[in-house]
């Protein structure tokens, strides 16, 4: 259109701070206290469409305020900087920094492979920050009975994972909880081309049932070994999956596998890296009264090779379960007409017996303003399983968000 503008521009303001409910002697007392600012450009039609989308942040709760574009860290954060074309009729091409997704879990992942930020999740920052941004080439070909996309990453692109800067952790090289003073020591894959990721998704959707096949090349996304001088390592892991999701009742079901191949340990015999692993969720969700959705999941982390990762481990290791089982409940309810969200989302695994609950109230003000008041709670019996390590970091947050 002659009078369109060549860019559409978009975009939120928002304030968002947080406070630890019990005292933590390795983090500050508040968890969140960030301003920030996203700006969006857009232009699509044509043979070529471009997003950029970047956030200015101010946070004064961290005290490493180092600019590191790449991982998406400092005051200016590139979330997305992409170009998409169409070829031919039935490719698409998407080249740049863009955040990608797929698989069918709630809030649990097996064959998304594609870097996750749980250091926002758990301080109470917008949901849409789990997801970090890949810097990758996607190609999506669309076919009569079949589709296909690929996924090129040149340099590992890693989960942004609990290192003790923003949240506390378990470490067990000093056996006991740590944070800013004993940040995580890691040595990622970093070199161009050589260290690369490759995944793949085959889908099709027939009479109302979606499937897909998936595959991927490249490393443990969070640290999944260490070396002998105690730096933890992402070791090389490839991944093989399947997912169903179909309508089932007067809901929606939802089945997907993975098996996990750590390549460089197949015998599950070397105590520096993590075993080759099953993994499965089965979910289903459906409204349960008039504006209120109920959504239940189960997961099955399955280690294969447990034998010999027994008789492996270093004399006085606590050896992990072979079964990590672990259920979630989604609660949603929509008041106010409409303009108010009440939910619950509840992690609990019965084997580590721990927990983590996100309560949020979510109030649309008006077409621009948004407020909003969650929590991150964590409970567990011991203080090195996967929630309960992070029990020291519960907190509760509130937000103001202008949308324009």
């Amino acid at each position: 259109d002659q009078g369109a503008p060549f860019f559409e521009l978009s975009g939120f303001w928002e304030a968002r701070g947080g406070v630890r409910t019990q005292p933590d002697p390795y983090q500050h007392e508040a968890s969140l206290g960030e301003t920030r600012l996203q700006l969006e450009l857009e232009r699509q039609g044509g043979e070529v469409g471009v997003k950029l989308v970047t956030d200015f942040l101010y946070d004064p709760v961290p005290d490493d305020y180092e600019l590191l574009l790449e991982e998406n860290q400092g005051w200016l954060l590139l979330r997305e900087a992409v170009v998409a074309m169409t070829p031919l009729p039935f490719l698409d091409v998407k080249a740049g920094r863009q955040v990608l997704t797929w698989g069918t879990g709630d809030l649990l992942f097996i064959n998304d492979l594609f870097p996750k930020d749980w250091k926002s999740f758990f301080i109470g920052r917008d949901p849409e920050y789990l997801k970090a941004p890949s810097d990758a080439l996607k190609a999506s070909l669309y076919g009569e009975t079949v589709n296909l996309d690929v996924v090129y990453t040149p340099r590992f692109d890693a989960d942004r994972f609990v290192d003790g800067k923003r949240v506390s952790y378990w470490n067990s090289s000093l056996g006991r909880r740590a944070g800013q003073g004993d940040v995580l020591r890691r040595e990622r894959p970093k070199k161009w081309g050589r260290d690369s990721e490759w995944a793949w998704r085959l889908f099709r959707n027939l009479r109302g049932c979606e499937m897909a096949l998936y595959g991927y090349r490249g490393f443990w996304k969070s640290p999944g070994g260490q070396d002998a001088g105690g730096m933890a390592t992402f070791p090389r892991l490839a991944v093989y999956g399947t997912s169903l999701r179909a309508g089932v009742g007067r809901g929606v079901a939802n089945l997907e596998f993975g098996y996990y191949d750590s390549q460089d340990d197949r015998r599950g015999d070397n105590p520096l890296v993590k075993n080759s692993e099953v993994r499965t969720l089965l979910g289903y969700e459906q409204e349960v009264g008039p504006d209120f959705t109920a959504g239940v999941q189960y997961y099955l982390e399955y280690m294969l090779d447990y034998g010999a990762y027994r008789d492996n481990l270093p004399a006085g290791s606590r050896p992990a379960d072979r079964d990590r089982h672990l259920l979630t409940l989604r609660l949603t309810r929509l008041l106010l007409n409409q303009n108010l969200e009440v939910s619950l989302f509840t992690y609990y695994s019965p084997s580590d017996k721990d927990a983590y609950l996100r309560p949020k109230l979510h109030y649309k003000i008006d077409d621009y303003w948004a407020a909003e008041l969650g929590g991150n709670v964590f409970l567990g019996e011991r203080e090195d399983t996967f929630f309960g390590q992070f029990e020291q970091n519960s907190n509760l947050y509130a937000a103001l968000r202008y949308s324009f």
